[in-house]
């Protein structure tokens, strides 16, 4: 049963820094595959703050009356060179919104997750690695929490150096801009606001922006001294699927369990307002000191929430 979020503003203004890409592989030799390509990108920078994203060549210049020479070998490949470079670059793939967790979606590494020689991993991260790492708990609230109003309180809120972390139901969200399946009609707990909003000042989307809702801060837990606040960046695992969100909503003081519309649909979960989420089974994994801005920006939190995803399971 969804229970109405509360209705807190906060604005919120961050940085992004840029997706560097490597150069290109040199030519294989015939029967040779080309090697593996990755990319790394940077997240951006933390803040502190309580808040609610071919050049053309010319051949070479033969004087009059002398014949063209021809080009050695070696050179011949290095005027090849800029064309597979070029394709190298144009061949990288983004990371998605979600993916299942059985191997990599980008083409790159091992199907099994495992590490290659350099002891870095491929692919994207994979749910099983999550929920390996989310096995065993270390309590960071003072209490727990229920699922529902009426039911037992039975979630606590779990911590490492780098994330909190619980497992719970998951309920809709459709609260914040008005559109085709968050209303009033299909919602009866409905808000036309949201605790964060977007760079306007205008209310969350729930349909288009998949978010996450907190506690409101209590004896229980106060997420902001864990370094939870309006766009820190979350990992949410159910089945073999992984998505990443934003902290976009506050709700009662001791329910936990809700996501957006988005976040649902990310996920496969059935996203109706009125009769769909799952009873159990979801992790949420959010990192602390993170934070995607714009807080709309889905694809700077999907490519922060794979960069801090991959850290916390290498992590100690």
């Amino acid at each position: 049963m969804r229970v109405q979020s509360l209705t807190l503003v906060a604005a919120s203004a961050a940085l992004l820094a840029p997706t560097a890409f490597p150069a290109g592989p040199l030519p294989p030799r015939p029967g040779q595959q080309s090697p593996a390509r990755t990319a790394t990108e940077a997240g951006p920078r933390p803040r502190e703050a309580f808040a609610p994203e071919a050049l053309s060549r010319r051949g070479p210049i033969v004087e009059a009356g002398a014949r063209p020479r021809e080009a050695s070998v070696p050179e011949a490949l290095a005027r090849l060179r800029p064309e597979r470079e070029a394709g190298s670059r144009s061949g990288v793939r983004p990371v998605p919104r979600s993916h299942t967790g059985t191997g990599p979606a980008d083409g790159t590494g091992p199907a099994d997750g495992t590490r290659p020689a350099d002891g870095t991993r491929q692919g994207p991260v994979r749910a099983a690695d999550l929920l390996a790492r989310t096995r065993d708990c270390d309590p960071v609230s003072h209490g727990r929490y229920r699922s529902d109003a009426g039911t037992r309180a039975d979630i606590p809120v779990c911590g490492t150096r780098d994330a909190v972390f619980w497992k719970a139901d998951l309920d809709i969200d459709c609260d914040g801009r008005r559109g085709e399946r968050c209303n009033s009609r299909t919602d009866p707990h409905f808000t036309a606001a949201t605790a964060y909003t977007r760079s306007d000042g205008g209310p969350l989307d729930a349909e288009k922006l998949p978010y996450v809702v907190v506690p409101q801060p209590s004896d229980i837990w106060d997420h902001r001294a864990d370094g939870v606040r309006g766009g820190s960046v979350v990992a949410l695992v159910h089945g073999d699927r992984v998505g990443y969100a934003v902290v976009g909503d506050i709700g009662p003081r001791d329910i936990i369990g809700e996501a957006s519309y988005a976040a649902a649909e990310a996920l496969g979960v059935p996203a109706d307002p009125s009769g769909g989420g799952v009873a159990s089974g979801v992790t949420y994994i959010v990192f602390k000191d993170s934070e995607t801005e714009p807080i709309e920006d889905t694809a700077a939190t999907e490519r922060t929430g794979e960069r801090l995803a991959r850290a916390f399971i290498d992590g100690d």
